[in-house]
C-alpha cells in the first residue's frame, strides 16, 4: 500500500496536445492539398499545355510537402501517399509506366473509374512531373493525348484529396477518442502520440537518407538525377518545405518547449537557403558537395534533438512507419 500511495506522487510523463496537432497541422494540410488539387483539376480542363499547369503542379507539389510525411492512417490506406507520389523510384518505373500509356494511347485516361486501376507508377506527381517537363515524351504522347493524360492525372490526384481529407475527419475522432473502449484503433490514449512522434523520426530520416542520400551517391559516384522530381526543379525546394512541416508538427507534438529543437531546425533551414542549387546537381562538385553533406548531417542532428527533448520527456520510442519500408 505504501508503495502505490509513493507512485501516486511520481511524475508521468508529458503528454502531447494531440487535439492541437490535428486542428492546427493535420487538417489544415489535408484541406491545403485537396483544395490544390482541385485547382490544378480545374486549370487542366480549360488549359492542358505545360505552361498553364505547372504553376498548378507546383503549388499541388508544395501542399503535398505539408502533408506527406504523415504517412498513416488515410494516407496508407489502399497505398494513396505513394500513388500521390512514387518515389523513389530507383528502377525508372515512373519513366517506363508513362511511356508505355503514351505509346500505346490507352485509352484507359479517358474513364476516371478504369484510370484508378492503373499502376500507381503511372499516377500522381511524378507521372504528371514527366507529361509537363519531358519535351520528347510530350512529342511522342502527341497533344491530343498528353492532354487527355494530364487531365486524367489532375482529376485523379483531385479525387485522392478529396478522399484524404474526408477520412481525416474521421481519423481525427480516433485521435481524440483513443483509449475509450470503442475505439479499436487507438488503444490507449499514448498511442496517438506516438504515432505522430513516430511519423516526424521517420520523416527526418526520410529527408536526409532519402531526399539527400539518393542524390548524393557515394563520393565517386554521386547521382543527382535520382534526386526528388528534379526535372520540375524540387530537390532542395521539397526539403524545405518537410523541414517547414516537420518543425510545425515538433512544435504540436511538444508540450513543453524545445530550445535545442528549434535551434536545430533553424540552422539546417538557412543552410537551405544559401544553397542555391534547386536541382542539388552540385552533388558532382566535391566542394558544393561538402555543403550538402553538412545539410545532411544537420538533418540528423534535429533526429537527434527530437528524441532527446521530446521522447525522452514524454516517454515515446518511434515505432514502426510507411516510410521505413521505402
Amino acid at each position: 500500500m505504501r508503495l502505490i500511495y509513493l507512485l501516486a506522487f511520481l511524475p508521468l510523463p508529458a503528454m502531447a496536445d494531440v487535439a492541437t496537432a490535428v486542428d492546427n497541422h493535420i487538417l489544415p494540410a489535408t484541406e491545403q492539398f485537396a483544395s490544390s488539387a482541385h485547382a490544378l483539376a480545374e486549370t487542366a480542363a480549360a488549359d492542358c499545355t505545360p505552361e498553364a499547369l505547372r504553376p498548378a503542379y507546383q503549388s499541388s507539389f508544395d501542399a503535398w510537402m505539408g502533408l506527406s510525411h504523415l504517412g498513416f492512417g488515410p494516407l496508407e490506406e489502399d497505398g494513396r501517399a505513394l500513388t500521390i507520389e512514387f518515389w523513389p523510384d530507383p528502377r525508372g518505373l515512373v519513366a517506363r509506366t508513362v511511356r508505355g500509356l503514351v505509346s500505346d494511347s490507352d485509352s484507359v485516361v479517358d474513364d476516371a473509374t478504369e484510370f484508378t486501376e492503373v499502376s500507381i507508377a503511372g499516377r500522381g506527381l511524378m507521372a504528371l512531373e514527366q507529361m509537363l517537363y519531358d519535351a520528347d515524351l510530350r512529342a511522342l504522347a502527341g497533344e491530343d493525348y498528353a492532354c487527355r493524360y494530364t487531365r486524367a492525372l489532375a482529376v485523379d490526384l483531385a479525387a485522392l484529396g478529396d478522399a484524404i481529407a474526408q477520412d481525416w475527419q474521421n481519423h481525427a475522432q480516433l485521435m481524440l477518442s483513443a483509449g475509450e473502449p470503442d475505439n479499436s484503433r487507438y488503444l490507449s490514449d499514448k498511442e496517438p502520440t506516438q504515432v505522430l512522434y513516430t511519423a516526424l523520426l521517420s520523416s527526418l530520416e526520410f529527408d536526409a537518407d532519402q531526399r539527400l542520400g539518393r542524390p548524393m551517391g557515394s563520393f565517386d559516384k554521386p547521382r543527382p538525377k535520382l534526386a526528388e522530381a528534379w526535372r520540375s526543379d524540387r530537390p532542395l525546394r521539397n526539403i524545405q518545405l518537410s523541414l517547414a512541416a516537420l518543425r510545425d508538427l515538433a512544435t504540436t507534438v511538444s508540450d513543453h518547449p524545445i530550445p535545442v529543437t528549434d535551434a536545430a531546425f533553424a540552422t539546417a533551414l538557412e543552410t537551405t537557403e544559401k544553397l542555391d542549387d534547386p536541382r542539388l546537381s552540385g552533388v558532382e562538385d566535391p566542394q558544393h558537395r561538402l555543403k550538402v553533406e553538412i545539410l545532411q548531417q544537420q538533418i540528423r542532428a534535429i533526429r537527434t534533438a527530437v528524441q532527446a527533448e521530446i521522447g525522452g520527456e514524454l516517454g515515446l520510442t518511434a515505432g514502426f512507419n510507411s516510410k521505413d519500408g521505402d
